[in-house]
């Protein structure tokens, strides 16, 4: 049976569809709005992997370049491994419908969306978000859902719900939201230094909107959902937990309340379990992995307990108070610029790299290929949190972090006219205890101040957690690791002294309020104006010269007609300047040529080489140019480059020339003036320039006057 729901969202109609596509799924739904279409489906395994302690989900999100009428681009002509916007909107899906499991469901689950039509506006990935939850909705697949996602825009003052792409460009406001009827599951997106009621009020905006969605959803399961699968809920022996707690409550407590490094409570932690399972191992044979949930449990309930009682936390801190911060600058010399920003035990050393056109970034997809002139690069090592790790590739978390580090970065740039290098940063994390991508922000801002790049401000981040039992919550500043592992949220915030550049939220609960939203929002401000403090302790602006090891790169312009000039035949112009004087040379459709080179100089003769190539002679001017073939009746000199004209015999000297090769030879360096143009031929004299000399030497210098007789 085909049913199919639609609702008007943003003045265009959104609709899912089930029952006519991929009906051996546990759930498929087709997503439409405008053109653009989405097929999502939900598969689980009917029965759960023996001895899983965690939630197997996997959320695939493709782009087919046939859904906008494109080829793919390479030899092969076939979609391969996922870009990284594929890879940015699979956590896009993943991240608000992971919650809205039921804790005990551990069946290996895949959901997949694949873009079918592309209409060259609407985003696919936020209906790909959609059809995700409405998949599992109407599936029999356990699922707390629905939930739907909506993209929110703002261009002058006025909020859109899932604007364009060529609205996203004229708004100061881009962020993705997820959530159910009534609570906010997941937020992401960057902003131009708002306010913290601003986002607010986006937020509230999406929810409306989302609620819309959710009640489409609704009314599709109630006439094409499936009966759920009872989901058996996990139960533990009271004896076996009575035991552990007996041997454990007292001295977990005291781990717990130990103001400890990383590094120790891991040891402690590992120390008490071990103890604990070979004390009971005789009692309750093969059960040690229970134990060890009942432990992680207990370490949660009571890190917990001490938060909402007593506002202290694991280190020893209130709410919303920051670790220490250090930070050094120009720790690398032969990068561009540098900077090693530690807070507490998460520690990035980034730099930055400054190129040229020709290091532009290409990105193809459904869109038509662009180019990126700033990007960040994020590696997340497994030395970094004393593991030993694959070193494989980079993951989805390294891409999504950095991600949001580059989108948090961006709003500071400079224009291309201001500042026309590409610039490329790469954060290395070399130590990690809670929030490695916000001390990506902080280390990138400073590595471009340090690199002479003209930011319009510094940007700091932070990186917020909520512990939440019943009423009762508290805000955490600067989360650690396990807060983060055992809390609520995580909710990053970035910008400068006058407002957001980035954000990015996640929950383990289902939803929270808006009043914690807002607390966390203003708590957040506070922690970025205390970090940005400390960074501006360091340097409070940019360095007024670039690295000697940074590319000297100057911009000038020249009119469209003249770029084949440039260029030449073949290309045989531009190769011939780029090899005499040493530099890198890039000319642009509308005509801007930047001009790269290690040395200024050399760059700034290629400028000055490039505006007398493009010059148009004038009558009356003067150049110096270079005899470049000599004949009876005259010699051919090149006044400007590709551009000769005819110094004529009579014109060499103020006096008769009776042979041209007594005065000139080719090669010969010389001054001649253009007397005039005719039919495009050039003609000059030396003569006048000769006679011009004469007479200003006489009027300097008149003869003495003879004493009378």
């Amino acid at each position: 049976m085909v049913v199919k729901k639609e609702v008007e969202i943003g003045g265009r109609l959104f609709s899912i569809e089930t029952g006519k596509y991929a009906k051996q799924a546990n759930g498929s739904v087709m997503v439409r709005y405008g053109d653009t279409m989405v097929l999502v489906t939900a598969v689980a395994a009917s029965e759960a992997k023996e001895g899983l302690d965690y939630f197997p989900l996997q959320v695939e999100y493709r782009e087919k370049t046939s859904a906008a009428g494109k080829f793919p681009g390479g030899y092969i002509k076939r979609e391969g491994r996922p870009t990284e916007k594929e890879i940015l909107s699979s956590r896009l899906c993943d991240r608000p419908i992971r919650p809205l499991f039921p804790e005990s469901f551990t069946n290996e689950t895949q959901v997949v969306a694949m873009v079918m039509s592309y209409d060259g506006e609407n985003d696919a990935d936020v209906l790909a978000a959609c059809g995700a939850s409405a998949a599992l909705a109407i599936s029999d697949i356990p699922f707390d859902g629905p939930m739907a996602e909506v993209r929110i825009g703002r261009i002058n003052g006025e909020l859109i719900v899932n604007p364009t792409h060529e609205q996203i460009k004229l708004g100061d406001i881009e962020l993705v939201v997820a959530g159910t009827a009534d609570s906010i599951m997941m937020v992401e997106g960057e902003s131009k230094e708002v306010s913290e009621q601003e986002l607010l009020d986006a937020l509230k905006f999406a929810q409306q909107e989302i609620k819309k969605i959710v009640d489409l959803q609704n009314q599709l399961r109630a006439e094409a959902g499936k009966t759920k699968w009872v989901v058996a809920e996990k139960t533990v022996d009271a004896n076996l937990k009575k035991d552990v707690y007996d041997l454990a409550e007292a001295k977990y407590k005291e781990i717990v309340y130990s103001i400890l490094a990383k590094e120790e409570r891991s040891a402690k932690n590992k120390e008490l379990s071990e103890s604990v399972k070979k004390a009971l191992a005789e009692k309750f044979p093969e059960q040690e992995k229970v134990i060890g949930e009942i432990l992680h449990d207990m370490e949660k309930d009571l890190m917990r307990e001490r938060i909402l009682k007593e506002g202290i936390r694991l280190d020893g801190r209130n709410t919303t108070q920051v670790r220490p911060i250090t930070i050094e600058l120009g720790n690398l010399p032969r990068t561009h610029g540098s900077a090693l920003f530690t807070r507490g035990e998460t520690q990035s050393l980034t730099n930055v790299t400054l190129g040229t056109k020709d290091d532009e970034q290409t990105v193809d997809g459904l869109l038509a290929e662009y180019t990126k002139k700033f990007y960040l690069q994020y590696n997340f090592p497994p030395f970094s949190v004393g593991e030993v790790g694959r070193m494989s590739g980079v993951g989805r978390r390294e891409i999504g972090h950095g991600n949001l580090a580059e989108r948090s970065l961006r709003q500071v740039l400079p224009a291309d006219d201001v500042f026309p290098y590409t610039v490329r940063i790469i954060s290395d994390i070399l130590e990690s205890n809670g929030s490695s991508s916000m001390a990506t922000v902080c280390a990138g801002s400073l590595a471009m101040m340090d690199a002479g790049v003209p930011v319009t401000k510094a940007v700091s981040g932070i990186a917020m957690g909520l512990v939440k039992e019943g009423n009762d919550y508290a805000v955490l500043s600067d989360i650690l690791g396990n807060e983060d592992h055992l809390g609520d949220m995580d909710f990053k915030v970035a910008g400068t002294s006058d407002g957001i550049t980035g954000f990015q939220m996640d929950i383990k609960i289902q939803g929270i309020s808006f009043e914690i939203m807002e607390k966390a929002l203003h708590q957040a401000k506070e922690g970025r104006m205390h970090i940005l403090g400390k960074m501006n302790e360091a340097i409070s602006k940019p360095k007024d010269s670039l690295s000697p090891y940074a590319p000297r790169l100057i911009t000038m312009n020249v009119a469209t007609d003249q770029i084949g000039l440039i260029i030449g035949p073949g290309g045989k112009t531009i190769q011939g300047m780029q090899r005499l004087f040493g530099v890198d040379i890039n000319i642009e459709d509308d005509g801007t040529i930047n001009i790269a080179s290690p040395n200024k100089e050399n760059a700034q003769q290629a400028k000055e080489y490039i505006k007398k190539l493009t010059a148009t002679p004038e009558v009356g001017e003067v150049y110096d140019g270079v005899v470049t073939k000599i004949a009876d009746f005259g010699a051919f000199v090149e006044i400007l480059p590709g551009k000769e004209g005819l110094l004529h015999i009579s014109e060499i000297d103020n006096k008769r020339v009776n042979k041209v090769s007594d005065y000139l030879k080719v090669g010969d360096k010389i001054t001649v003036k253009l007397l005039k143009v005719e039919g495009g031929k050039f003609s000059l004299s030396r003569r006048k320039l000769l006679a011009e000399a004469a007479e200003k030497e006489a009027k300097n210098n008149p003869p003495a006057e003879q004493p009378a007789n």
